[in-house]
């Protein structure tokens, strides 16, 4: 093997090269040796000379020997090093200047050190931060004693000591700060601030020779030595995070290629390192590194391995060869953590490739068993060193490891610190990394990372230095702060960081995740070499470094230290938290190839079930068991799940939150769970979806919200003796020192905020610090000044903004007298004197600003900016200097608005949750709500504030569903109580505008506002001329039409007994049957009119359903309908219906009935709440209890049921049944508990008395037709065929045993004698008859003459209304007074309006069984409700108006004012299609029933139930009421007054002249008590003084007349906008009816279409919001750089502007959405049930509207599944519709398919193929939104199956909305379906409502 065969290049060569790779390993280092440059050390006369190969440098005497690099050579040198160090050389010897490039690791920065160390260069180091300025490479000024001085700074002090400048990290700078090397590095030439200019050796020297040296000096001219050269150091940028080289700058440097060492090289280091690990292992290990820095492994997304961390993981492999080699690379490199799914299969690939998957065989459980202080010195180790005893499996094994400078301490001596196996494990594995290198811990937050850390240290004796990191945190906050020494002199303070390391504390770096990683680079160097070289030009020093160096020169410490050379102390060591990367994101993924060569990684899993009960039962020893069971169940269920809500949700229940729950519920263990967890996860504020998630898995975990009733707790707040009692906490009241700061506030106890303030107490008596979270407005400010002020606590205040940062947080700098002083904010004396710091707007601050209180509320510790410390442990204070002793009672109370739209904070919460107790402020109930108000406006009219706060209430409900964005709180209903306090006579209507005006340009908004405030009767928009009444006709004048005698004589025909016999009840029951409560959309109908009608809701009922009757009972209102049976029950007033289905009482087939027909009475005192039902066919009597549901069947007669024959067929049957007669009910007198039931044709009456439980049946002589109880003990019978009358009377107390007689008189019926001597009118069949007699005031109004008399109202069907004088009390002739028809009714049958009647079934066969006739007796009025054929429409409507569409008229007779009013009742919505039957319940539409004294109630048949006010004195009053609400505003002119005192008369508005006649007089201005006229008094004008009513009816100038806009200005503005609608139609080509088609889809969701983009516009917003740029040369002051303001510094000035994004990050990507729309027949056949397809095609619509023009954040397509297939291509993400007409398309194909396509479900491979497709696909984030009506079962498809397709990807956001389907069927699968993933619209106009549920609590949580 001769070296002059083989010349290189040659093939010869390939092949040896090719021999010496495979042999190398073999042959060791004896191998070959050809080729190779040898480093060589001359010594020659002319000095020493270094020879690298064939070249060779002339060695000089440095200057200052202490700058030169010292052990950075290894006596053996890797030939690829050697290389390098020859290329160097050469590059120096030619003056070049070199850029060493290369992946990042120390490997680059020692090669350069080598180099200097062997030619006795002096270095200049500076690691380059994105926070290095132009100062820190020139020059930087510095004050002394009075002026300013410039100081030169390395790149100066190299050139003209002719030192190598190092500048490692390029590609961290700024742009454009390195440009001002340019000249220098080109030129040698730089002109600095100080007047000097650096000239080149070669320039300067030639001046030299025409000029002295003082000339020169003189001019300012220094020479740059020759020996200066730069060695840069960087990373190749855009493979790796950072800035590009400048051109310019690039152009200047040598590049050189430093790769990590060849395999060759690297194997024999490793070998070195572990001699005894097996070769074949080490081999295995640096194989699998060198695959992962490999191209193919970068394409794949992968960070490289850090190479240069395998000698230390082999120096822990030599102890510990048990370790498995799984484990090792985990920690190197903590893929599991770090990468997603891909990245870590592609790994595990790998691993398995080299045999290094050999974690699952060797379970190696460890924990440490002893701590020692070392005995032995090892020779070489210098520091405190502890002998360590680890139990791996089943051996022991004892080594050394650095120690801190305190005794170390046994493992778990600690009582806070309860080790379990997994810490031990952990603390096991730590103490072996800390054998070599730092180490990070990544973990979750609150998983005990810091408690973690504390057991480590204070086990190795070490003293910890936290430092909490922060975003924007800078080089200089890690290193040196500057500041000023008391003469005004600027220095330099060492960071906390650095003298830890000088003084060997283990460095704790909290939230290394936060920190930027440019600023982050200036550590590397501490980190790999234990070097540090800080902006006052000291230098730190690797320990043995220093020694060497100390013994080489020969000098003392003091003597390096006056030369600014300090060692970093041995023992020191870095331990970093961080919260684990998020795989693929562009901001949370921090963990980059560059972190990962700085750290050992140990990674805490979250503690295992049994592990964290018993760290928690350790802790809190009194927590009840069961609960932490629970609790425990509940977060390892929400943990292990893959579902990313669920995610988030299990990280607010941190091991820390879970304790923080614990010790409350050791202290009350009453407490609800449901109620912590809800709080600890803020449930109240959660997105709809995450909320129901966490419900349901509260409910899986069998956890019950057991919240005490709150009405029964007591809400009151008390202070005695110097005890403060809250509900029932109580705590001492403090005694202040500074009593003006102890808040003192107006505030109105609610229960409500009691119990909030209750909760705060129990937290607060803890120790907790506090967090409230709600919306605006809603008194987080207010509860906590009044909770100050109840405990007398005085509170400091800090309002946080968009610019706090952490130095206002804590210090405010100012400068006095040239010295700067820093001077303590609120926090700081807040902690020194124990105030109470309230934090107020914490989510408008930065985050990263804001967790800095973390340690400070955690540790208790936090390092101020003038250096000073607080600390929580007053004995160290007192050991310390320069602390700050925390005051034992500082706390902290932040108040936050909730996260989310529409804030848009900072999600403080999200990040600082965990470390304070939360709790949700919510806006008060509506009752507190209600008694809050009345204490802010005592004059105001409850009803107006009950509106109110149902209106709010409602607003809010919105709010929180997202129908609106802005949530209406509690200080805008505050704000207008107040206003309508002080100023009553202003309209609510418009004091409400006070705060919707904000909304009156959003359409949408004041659409949707203006609807929910008419809903509850607040009129905004009405105008006081709005009043719609029915038009009023005269009534006929009365007559007397004839007498009524009641025979008394004592003729034995006339007077007939009656006789009674009495038998109990049976009773069969009770049934308890479920009483369903449903919602009940209440709406106020007088919102922009005011009309008869009050209110109206509609009750849930099938379409199918018939209502049959109606009653009502004080304010309860009873429906029954009869298909199937059911009873509805709801309060006047109330918001929910209560409804009972009575189909199994009822079974369709009962005794033959196909019609069943239902009556119902509502019973009084003692039994409200029930009812008793009569069924008439079968004549079954159902007592019900609507409160519980208990239902009993009372048997009546004795006499057995005969079975009823069997009807062959039901139309047959019904004509023969309705001759038998049904039986009927008279409930007249239900209210005292007593009711009469008869058949139609029989001969007995039945008595029940329910109290008692008994009948009693009286017999009679004669066959009924109808009875009507007029009186309690007289009851007028009708008989059946001639239509005689007879009164009963009887006993009032019907006992048993004196069963009186009841006696039957005939009532004679005589007409008054006519001309004709006819009688008019013998024989009427009354159709009602009041049971109690009209009031005096009101019979003598009716009869014209007064008269005191019994009497009763009786309406009929010839006349308005009857009234008997003197019935059925006096014996005499009782004369009849008639307000006759012109023609009778049931003559007028016929004469129906057409079309209607017709659809009835033509012929009416029989008499409608509901009269709808009531009397209202205080009212004076008869009320009947009329079909409208019945009614004279010529007169009410003019000729040329068509009637409206009604249902019926209520024809009120009224006999006060001898009017008759016909009022239109709506047409009913729906009606069921069983025509014939209704027309058998009743003539008209409308059931009727009065109501109060002064109302009526009707139903229609669509279940629409209406209030109305017919009583005029109810009218007026409510009437009166309504024009307040609106404002008195009578269009004057409004004057302004000054008033002078200028003794003289105004010339007035006059008063007017009074017209004798008083005539009416309208307009003008000269009659007083005129109408509409101006300037005199009257009513409705301008001008005048005051209103004087004449009496006239008033004629009105209306608002809208004064205000009007002119007729052709607004016709005008229609053609405008006519036209340009016109115009885009023909431009985009579209027909006018294509148009108004799209219209009808889009229109439907217009508003939710408004409300998602308004979010998607703040959100962007949100993105684009701009940060602080620093070190500007203009903007304002930036804190941090006051000194340097002093010091007369430009770049002090910081602004705010777009960042932009770092090279080398990731693009932000679009979100990715698709839509599979179900387009098969299925939808086509069904959309005419519920509209499902329309509905569907709505959801489409929406989504590509709301979608427009963001498609480059949000890639959309839209996938259609049917029967055909499972991708049906309806919209592509590249061809987005983009106008009316391609979405127009969109949706005609979504028709036209499923009506044509095969039958067939495919929603779950549709599922399954969208999900798996986007997961390919490069998105930020992935949804799948499904919508089907699935049919699953139909078709083989598992609930459980389609639940896994949901939730098969992680990485996609799956959700299905499933139109509700034929039965439970939908429930049923909602149940199977994970929570929050799946949605169930029953009534498909949900569907846009989910959908855009979906988007605004996931797609837009995050810009």
């Amino acid at each position: 093997m001769h070296s002059q065969i083989l010349c290189k290049g040659t093939a010869a060569a390939v092949a040896a090269r090719r021999m010496r790779n495979i042999l190398g390993p073999v042959l060791g280092k004896g191998g070959w040796t050809w080729n190779t440059h040898e480093v060589k050390l001359l010594n020659t006369s002319a000095g020493d000379t270094v020879k690298i190969g064939e070249i060779s440098y002339q060695l000089k005497t440095p200057r200052n020997p202490e700058l030169v690099p010292i052990n950075h050579m290894s006596d053996t040198l890797p030939q690829t090093v050697v290389q390098h160090l020859r290329w160097i050389m050469q590059k120096d010897l030619l003056g070049q200047d070199v850029f060493l490039i290369g992946p990042p690791g120390p490997l680059r920065r020692s090669i350069a050190m080598k180099y200097l160390e062997l030619t006795k260069r002096e270095v200049e180091y500076v690691a380059l931060s994105r926070d290095t300025t132009e100062t820190d490479l020139k020059q930087r000024r510095e004050i002394r004693s009075g002026t300013a001085f410039y100081i030169d700074q390395c790149a100066v002090r190299a050139a003209t000591e002719g030192r190598i400048l190092v500048l490692e990290g390029l590609e961290k700078a700024e742009r454009n700060v390195l440009p001002v090397l340019n000249n220098l590095l080109e030129n040698r030439e730089m002109q600095l601030e100080d007047g000097r200019f650096l000239m080149s050796y070669q320039r300067y020297d030639k001046l030299l020779t025409e000029h002295t040296k003082e000339e020169l000096d003189a001019w300012q001219i220094v020479r740059v030595s020759e020996y200066f050269r730069v060695i840069a150091l960087g990373l190749p940028v855009p493979r790796y995070k950072g800035n590009p080289l400048d051109p310019p700058l690039r152009s200047r440097f040598q590049a050189r290629d430093i790769y990590y060492l060849p395999f060759k090289d690297q194997l024999e280091i490793l070998y070195v390192v572990g001699p005894n690990v097996p070769a074949e292992r080490v081999s295995q290990l640096l194989s699998f590194a060198t695959t992962l820095c490999s191209q193919e492994s970068h394409n794949l997304g992968l960070p490289d391995f850090p190479v240069d961390n395998l000698p230390p993981a082999l120096t822990v492999l030599e102890q510990f060869p048990m370790l498995s080699s799984q484990q090792l690379v985990q920690r190197l490199y903590p893929y599991q953590a770090m990468l997603g799914k891909e990245g870590r299969t592609a790994v595990e690939g790998v691993l398995s490739r080299f045999e290094l998957l050999d974690a699952c065989q060797q379970p190696a459980s460890s924990a440490v068993l002893k701590v020692v202080p070392a005995s032995t010195e090892q020779p070489g180790q210098a520091g405190a060193q502890a002998d360590v005893t680890v139990r791996i499996t089943d051996k022991d094994i004892t080594f050394q490891v650095p120690a801190g400078t305190n005794a170390p301490r046994p493992p778990n001596s600690n009582p806070a610190f309860i080790s379990t196996p997994s810490h031990a494990q952990l603390l096991a594995e730590m103490v072996q990394s800390h054998l070599v290198k730092d180490m990070c811990l990544i973990g979750a937050k609150g998983c005990g990372k810091s408690a973690v850390a504390k057991e480590f240290a204070e086990m190795l004796g070490y003293n910890m230095e936290p430092v909490m990191l922060y975003q924007d945190m800078t080089a200089r906050d890690l290193l040196q702060q500057r500041y000023t020494l008391a003469n005004g002199d600027t220095a330099w303070r060492p960071s906390p960081l650095v003298t830890a390391a000088q003084e060997g504390k283990l460095l704790l770096l909290d939230g290394i995740h936060r920190v930027n990683l440019g600023t982050l680079a200036v550590l590397s160097r501490l980190l790999h070499d234990r070097e540090l070289s800080l902006y006052d030009g000291s230098r730190l020093l690797r320990w043995d470094r220093y020694q060497a160096l100390k013994e080489e020169l020969q000098l003392t410490d003091d003597q390096l230290h006056e030369r600014s050379i300090f060692p970093v102390h041995p023992s020191f060591r870095v331990l970093a938290l961080a919260e684990p990367p998020v795989a693929g994101s562009s901001g949370q993924q921090w963990l980059g190839p560059e972190l990962l060569t700085m750290f050992m990684f140990h990674i805490i899993q979250p503690l295992a079930r049994a592990q964290e009960t018993s760290l928690i039962q350790g802790l809190t020893p009194n927590v009840p068991k069961e609960a932490v069971e629970q609790l425990l169940h509940l977060t390892h269920n929400l943990r292990q799940t893959n579902d990313p809500t669920a995610q988030s949700l299990a990280s607010s229940l941190s091991t820390r939150q879970l304790l923080r729950i614990c010790r409350r519920l050791s202290q009350y263990p009453e407490e609800s769970i449901a109620h912590a967890v809800n709080k600890a996860c803020l449930s109240r504020f959660l997105p709809s979806l995450a909320r129901s998630s966490l419900q349901k898995g509260l409910a899986n975990c069998s956890i019950q919200d057991t919240q005490p009733d709150a009405e029964a707790h007591d809400h009151s707040c008390s202070v005695k003796d110097g005890v403060l009692t809250i509900g029932s906490v109580s705590a001492p009241v403090y005694n202040a020192g500074e009593k003006m700061k102890v808040p003192d506030v107006l505030f109105y106890d609610n229960a409500q905020h009691m119990m909030v303030m209750e909760d705060m107490l129990k937290d607060f008596l803890l120790g907790e610090h506090l967090l409230l979270v709600g919306n605006q407005g809603v008194g987080k400010n207010k509860i906590v000044d009044r909770f100050l002020h109840l405990l007398n606590r005085p509170r400091e205040y800090l309002q946080l903004h968009r610019d706090t940062t952490v130095q206002t947080l804590t210090l405010q700098p100012s400068v006095r007298d040239g010295i700067i002083i820093y001077e303590d904010s609120p926090l700081v004396k807040a902690v020194k004197m124990g105030h109470i710091l309230v934090i107020d707007e914490a989510d408008k601050a930065p985050t990263n600003v804001t967790c800095i209180l973390k340690t400070l509320v955690e540790s208790g510790e936090m390092i101020l900016a003038d250096g000073r410390r607080i600390v929580s442990d007053p004995l160290e204070a007192e050991r310390r200097p320069n602390t700050i002793a925390m005051h034992p009672d500082f706390r902290m109370l932040v108040l936050a608005n909730r996260p989310g739209f529409p804030f848009l904070g900072n999600d403080f919460f999200g990040s600082l949750g965990d470390i304070f107790s939360c709790h949700a402020v919510d806006n008060p109930k509506p009752q507190a709500e209600f008694a809050m108000l009345k204490q802010y406006g005592p004059a105001v009219p409850d009803a107006t504030l009950h509106k109110l706060v149902a209106a709010f209430g409602e607003l809010r409900a919105m709010a929180d569903q997202g129908t609106i964005t802005y949530p209406y709180s509690t200080r805008e209903v505050v704000n207008i109580v107040k206003h309508l306090q002080r100023f009553p006579d202003e309209g609510l209507a418009n004091v409400v505008r006070n705060v919707f005006d904000f909304d009156s340009y959003n359409k949408d908004t004041r659409e949707v506002l203006i609807e929910a405030l008419h809903k509850h009767g607040i009129p905004i928009g009405a105008k006081p001329s709005s009043v719609h009444l029915a038009k009023e006709l005269p009534l006929p004048e009365v007559r007397m039409s004839g007498y009524w005698t009641t025979n008394q004589e004592g003729n034995a025909r006339r007077k007939l007994l009656c006789p009674t016999e009495t038998h109990p009840i049976d009773i069969k029951g009770p049934v308890f049957l479920r009483v369903q409560g449903y919602p009940c959309e209440r709406q106020e109908s007088r919102a922009l009119s005011f009309t008869e009608e009050k209110a109206t809701w509609q009750i849930p009922m099938s379409e199918v359903n018939i209502i049959c009757d109606v009653t009502t009972n004080n304010d309860a209102i009873y429906m029954a309908t009869c298909n199937p049976v059911c009873l509805f029950a709801m309060k006047e007033s109330g918001d929910t219906v209560q409804c009972m289905e009575l189909y199994d009482v009822f079974p369709r087939t009962i005794s033959g009935v196909w019609q069943p027909f239902v009556t119902v009475a509502a019973l009084g005192s003692p039994l409200e709440g029930q009812v008793v039902l009569h069924e008439e066919q079968s004549n079954t009597v159902l007592h019900l209890d609507v409160l519980t549901g208990a239902v009993r069947r009372l048997i009546l007669s004795q006499e057995p049921e005969q079975p009823a024959p069997k009807a062959s067929n039901w139309w047959s049957s019904s004509s023969s049944k309705e001759a038998q007669g049904g039986h009927k009910m008279c409930r007249e007198f239900a209210y005292k508990n007593w009711l009469l039931f008869f058949k139609e044709g029989g001969n007995q009456l039945d008595v029940l008395d329910v109290l008692e439980g008994r009948v009693h049946t009286i017999s009679l002589p004669i066959n009924l037709s109808k009875v009507f109880l007029v009186a309690e003990d007289r009851w007028l019978l009708v008989e059946s065929n001639t239509n005689k009358k007879f009164l009963l009377t009887k006993p009032m107390h019907m006992g048993a045993e004196d069963s009186g007689v009841c006696q039957l008189h005939s009532v004679s019926e005589d007409g008054v004698s006519t001309g004709h001597g006819a009688s008019s009118d013998a024989m009427c069949v009354p159709q009602t008859v009041g049971s109690d007699q009209l009031p005096n005031e009101n019979l003598s109004a009716a009869l014209g003459q007064k008269i005191v008399s019994p009497n009763r109202l009786l309406s009929d069907t010839s006349s308005y209304a009857r009234i008997i004088v003197g019935f059925p009390d006096l014996m005499s002739p009782n004369e009849v007074y008639s307000f006759k028809r012109d023609v009778d009714l049931s003559e007028m049958r016929g004469g129906d309006s057409g079309g209607q009647m017709f659809s009835r079934g033509g012929l009416k066969s029989s008499v409608a069984k509901r009269t709808n006739c009531v009397s209202l007796l205080s009212a004076n009025q008869v009320v009947r409700a009329l079909p409208p054929g019945q009614v004279p429409l010529k007169d009410i409507f003019p000729p040329d108006v068509t009637p409206p569409m009604t249902a019926a008229y209520l024809e009120v007779t009224d006999l006060n004012s001898k009017k008759l009013k016909y009022i239109p009742v709506p047409r009913s919505l729906s009606v069921s299609p069983y025509t014939t039957w209704i027309s058998k319940v009743s003539d008209s539409d409308v059931l009727l029933a009065g109501l109060g004294s002064g109302g009526v109630v009707t139903v229609d048949m669509g279940g629409y139930v209406r209030l109305w006010e017919t009583g005029l004195e109810n009218l007026q009053r409510s009437l009166l009421e309504w024009r307040t609400m609106i404002g008195s505003e009578d269009g004057r002119p409004i004057q302004i007054t000054v008033q002078r005192d200028s003794g003289l008369d105004v010339t007035a508005p006059k008063h007017g002249k009074v017209d004798p006649e008083n005539a009416p007089h309208v307009g003008g201005n000269q009659w007083a008590g005129g109408t509409g006229g101006r300037d005199t008094a009257g009513l409705g004008g301008k001008g005048g003084p005051y209103r004087l009513d004449a009496g006239h009816k008033v004629h009105q100038l209306s608002k809208a007349e004064i205000n009007a806009i002119p007729e052709d200005v607004r016709r005008a503005a229609r053609e405008m906008g006519e036209k340009a609608f016109k115009a885009r139609l023909k431009e985009i080509d579209m027909s006018e009816y294509d148009a108004s088609t799209y219209e009808r889809f889009s229109g439907n969701v217009r508003r939710q279409v408004q409300s998602l983009r308004i979010i998607l516009d703040s959100l962007q917003a949100k993105g684009k919001e701009r940060q602080w740029l620093k070190n500007q040369s203009l903007g304002e002051l930036d804190d941090a750089k006051i000194i340097d303001g002093l010091t007369g510094e430009k770049a002090i000035y910081k602004r705010r502007g777009e960042l932009d994004p770092e090279l080398g990050s990731p693009q932000q990507k679009p979100k990715r959405l698709r839509v599979l729309a179900d387009v098969s027949g299925s939808m086509y056949r069904f959309n005419g049930v519920d509209g499902r397809l329309e509905r569907s095609m709505e959801a489409v619509c929406m989504v590509m509207e709301a979608l427009e023009s963001y498609e480059q954040k949000i890639k959309y397509d839209i996938v259609g599944h049917s029967g055909d297939g499972y991708d049906i291509e309806l919209v592509r993400t590249d061809k987005v519709p983009k106008n009316n007409k391609q979405r127009l398309k969109v949706l005609k194909n979504m028709h036209a398919h499923s009506q044509f396509c095969m039958s067939g479900d495919y929603t779950l491979e549709s599922t399954e193929a969208g999900i798996r497709e986007l997961a390919r696909e490069d998105a930020d984030e992935r949804f799948v939104v499904v919508l089907s009506d699935a049919n699953l079962e139909r078709y083989g498809i598992t609930p459980e199956r389609f639940a896994r397709a949901l939730t098969s990807d992680p990485q996609v956001n799956a959700f299905a909305i499933f139109i509700g389907s034929l039965g439970d069927q939908a429930d049923r699968l909602q149940r199977t379906l994970p929570a929050g993933r799946s949605f169930v619209a029953m009534d498909t106009k949900h569907i846009p409502q989910i959908l855009q549920q979906i988007f605004t609590s996931t797609m837009l949580s995050s810009a």
